[in-house]
Protein backbone atom coordinates (compact mmCIF):
# COMPACT_ATOMS: atom_id res chain seq x y z
CA UNK A 1 0.00 0.00 0.00
CA UNK A 2 1.22 3.49 -0.82
CA UNK A 3 -0.26 6.84 0.11
CA UNK A 4 0.73 10.18 -1.34
CA UNK A 5 0.62 13.86 -0.52
CA UNK A 6 1.83 16.83 -2.48
CA UNK A 7 3.23 20.10 -1.23
CA UNK A 8 3.69 23.28 -3.22
CA UNK A 9 5.60 26.34 -2.00
CA UNK A 10 6.13 29.74 -3.57
CA UNK A 11 8.36 32.50 -2.21
CA UNK A 12 10.81 32.97 0.61
CA UNK A 13 10.53 31.10 3.88
CA UNK A 14 8.95 33.95 5.86
CA UNK A 15 6.90 35.67 3.17
CA UNK A 16 6.06 32.68 1.00
CA UNK A 17 3.16 30.32 1.28
CA UNK A 18 2.19 26.87 0.19
CA UNK A 19 -0.54 24.32 -0.15
CA UNK A 20 -0.68 20.65 0.81
CA UNK A 21 -2.98 18.12 -0.85
CA UNK A 22 -3.43 14.51 0.23
CA UNK A 23 -4.36 11.63 -2.01
CA UNK A 24 -7.76 11.31 -0.31
CA UNK A 25 -8.36 15.06 -0.73
CA UNK A 26 -8.98 15.36 3.02
CA UNK A 27 -6.42 18.11 2.68
CA UNK A 28 -7.08 19.82 -0.63
CA UNK A 29 -4.80 22.77 -1.32
CA UNK A 30 -4.69 23.35 2.44
CA UNK A 31 -2.64 26.41 3.27
CA UNK A 32 0.63 26.19 5.17
CA UNK A 33 3.09 28.96 5.88
CA UNK A 34 5.86 30.21 8.12
CA UNK A 35 3.23 31.89 10.29
CA UNK A 36 1.22 28.67 10.65
CA UNK A 37 4.36 26.81 11.65
CA UNK A 38 6.21 29.25 13.88
CA UNK A 39 3.49 31.66 15.05
CA UNK A 40 -0.29 31.61 15.01
CA UNK A 41 -0.95 31.93 11.29
CA UNK A 42 -3.77 30.31 9.36
CA UNK A 43 -3.26 26.85 7.95
CA UNK A 44 -1.46 23.69 8.95
CA UNK A 45 2.18 22.79 9.41
CA UNK A 46 4.39 19.68 9.31
CA UNK A 47 4.45 19.20 13.09
CA UNK A 48 0.66 19.36 13.32
CA UNK A 49 0.38 16.81 10.52
CA UNK A 50 2.84 14.49 12.31
CA UNK A 51 0.77 14.84 15.49
CA UNK A 52 -2.42 13.97 13.57
CA UNK A 53 -0.79 10.96 11.94
CA UNK A 54 0.72 9.72 15.20
CA UNK A 55 -2.46 10.08 17.27
CA UNK A 56 -4.50 8.29 14.61
CA UNK A 57 -1.99 5.49 14.08
CA UNK A 58 -1.44 4.84 17.79
CA UNK A 59 -5.17 4.80 18.56
CA UNK A 60 -5.84 2.32 15.74
CA UNK A 61 -2.90 0.14 16.85
CA UNK A 62 -4.24 0.12 20.41
CA UNK A 63 -7.69 -0.89 19.20
CA UNK A 64 -6.16 -3.76 17.24
CA UNK A 65 -3.99 -4.87 20.18
CA UNK A 66 -6.95 -4.84 22.57
CA UNK A 67 -9.01 -6.85 20.10
CA UNK A 68 -6.17 -9.34 19.59
CA UNK A 69 -5.99 -9.75 23.39
CA UNK A 70 -9.69 -10.70 23.44
CA UNK A 71 -11.12 -7.36 24.62
CA UNK A 72 -13.66 -5.09 22.97
CA UNK A 73 -12.30 -1.53 23.00
CA UNK A 74 -14.64 1.28 23.95
CA UNK A 75 -13.89 4.96 23.58
CA UNK A 76 -10.22 5.71 22.91
CA UNK A 77 -9.10 9.34 22.50
CA UNK A 78 -5.49 10.37 21.94
CA UNK A 79 -3.93 13.81 21.83
CA UNK A 80 -0.45 13.92 20.31
CA UNK A 81 1.83 16.88 20.95
CA UNK A 82 4.91 17.30 18.77
CA UNK A 83 7.61 19.55 20.21
CA UNK A 84 9.95 21.34 17.81
CA UNK A 85 13.30 22.44 19.27
CA UNK A 86 13.75 25.78 17.54
CA UNK A 87 17.45 26.08 18.33
CA UNK A 88 18.32 22.70 16.80
CA UNK A 89 15.45 22.65 14.27
CA UNK A 90 14.52 19.11 15.19
CA UNK A 91 11.62 17.32 16.80
CA UNK A 92 12.70 16.94 20.39
CA UNK A 93 9.77 14.94 21.69
CA UNK A 94 6.28 13.65 21.14
CA UNK A 95 3.75 13.08 23.89
CA UNK A 96 0.68 10.93 23.53
CA UNK A 97 -2.15 11.57 26.00
CA UNK A 98 -4.66 8.73 25.93
CA UNK A 99 -8.07 8.72 27.57
CA UNK A 100 -9.75 5.33 27.48
CA UNK A 101 -13.01 3.92 28.77
CA UNK A 102 -12.40 1.09 31.22
CA UNK A 103 -12.97 -2.39 29.78
CA UNK A 104 -14.67 -5.05 31.91
CA UNK A 105 -12.20 -7.75 32.90
CA UNK A 106 -9.10 -5.73 31.99
CA UNK A 107 -7.03 -4.26 34.81
CA UNK A 108 -5.45 -0.84 34.52
CA UNK A 109 -2.01 -2.47 34.73
CA UNK A 110 -2.75 -4.84 31.83
CA UNK A 111 -4.33 -2.04 29.82
CA UNK A 112 -1.20 0.09 30.29
CA UNK A 113 1.01 -2.78 29.09
CA UNK A 114 -1.08 -3.15 25.94
CA UNK A 115 -1.02 0.64 25.39
CA UNK A 116 2.78 0.79 25.78
CA UNK A 117 3.16 -2.03 23.28
CA UNK A 118 0.88 -0.19 20.82
CA UNK A 119 2.96 2.97 21.30
CA UNK A 120 6.17 1.09 20.51
CA UNK A 121 4.78 -0.81 17.54
CA UNK A 122 2.48 1.50 15.62
CA UNK A 123 4.05 2.28 12.22
CA UNK A 124 4.26 6.02 12.88
CA UNK A 125 6.08 5.46 16.20
CA UNK A 126 8.53 3.23 14.38
CA UNK A 127 9.32 5.89 11.79
CA UNK A 128 9.76 8.57 14.49
CA UNK A 129 12.64 6.83 16.25
CA UNK A 130 14.78 9.97 16.38
CA UNK A 131 12.62 11.62 19.04
CA UNK A 132 11.59 10.33 22.45
CA UNK A 133 7.91 9.43 22.55
CA UNK A 134 6.08 9.51 25.87
CA UNK A 135 2.63 8.16 26.73
CA UNK A 136 0.26 9.30 29.47
CA UNK A 137 -2.88 7.21 30.01
CA UNK A 138 -6.16 8.10 31.68
CA UNK A 139 -8.10 4.88 32.05
CA UNK A 140 -11.60 5.62 33.33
Amino acid sequence: MKRTANAHWNGTLKEGKGEITTQSKTLDNTQYSFGARFAEGTGTNPEELIAAAHSGCFTMALSAALTDAGHTPGDLSTKATVELDMSALKISGISLELTAAAIDGLSEEDFNKIAEDAKENCPISKVLTGAPISLTVTYQ
